[in-house]
């Protein structure tokens, strides 16, 4: 079923950055095909609104913090066990930048996310202590914006914790498919789909919008 745009929509592109991209410390395969969608479908939209990981030196959620593997080994921190990743998007070096293709001239608000220390965000409107908010909801809630669309990277991780959030705090989040790649780490994106359908969040296709 089309799905008709409303001025109360926003469309959310999640961690389009350098690092995540062919090339980058932390690449999601296929992440940079999805890029001439994206600037596509944001025209159509009048909100956008564009989110960075933006680590410091360190980070809780680098492998080399904890002299530990990434992908496979993982560290017990405060606020459960966190994965562990190669050192990605540290801020003010280049792997932190928004892909220069990304041309959505009209983003309203670019949020940065991730840049605690001791904490990991991957959603964009709590760190993954559950509790930290990073400012998202009420951007959005003052804006009147109701239904939110996710595109970007990645769908296991940023894009999907992004959207179980969104749902959780009362807001309408669709993912739009062919417009997002994953980790695809075991089990994660078995356990994003499987999170999708406990919350009824809807996944589509740009052609449906």
């Amino acid at each position: 079923m089309a799905i008709a745009l409303r001025d109360t929509d926003a469309l959310l592109v999640i961690d389009m950055q350098l690092d995540f991209l062919p090339g980058g410390s932390l690449a999601v395969t296929g992440g940079d095909q999805i890029i001439p969608g994206i600037n596509a479908l944001a025209a159509r939209f009048d909100h956008v609104i564009l989110t960075q990981d933006w680590h410091p030196e360190g980070h809780i959620s680098f492998a080399t913090t904890h002299h530990l593997k990434p992908f496979t080994d993982t560290f017990d921190a405060p606020y459960g066990k966190q994965t562990l990743w190669p050192d990605h998007c540290i801020q003010n070096t280049p792997g932190a930048a928004l892909h220069p293709d990304l041309n959505i001239p009209h983003t309203e608000l670019i949020l940065r996310k991730g840049f605690r220390r001791d904490v990991d965000s991957y959603s964009a409107f709590t760190e993954n202590d559950g509790l930290t908010p990073t400012g998202l909801a009420g951007y959005l809630r003052e804006r009147n914006l109701h239904r939110l669309f996710f595109t970007g990277l990645a769908f296991d991780f940023c894009v999907g914790f992004s959207a179980i959030a969104a749902a959780k705090l009362g807001f309408e989040p669709i993912v739009i498919d062919d417009l997002t790649r994953a980790v695809g780490l075991p089990g994660t994106v078995e356990a994003t789909n499987k999170a999708f359908a406990t919350y009824s969040i809807q996944l589509t296709q740009s052609s449906q919008i």
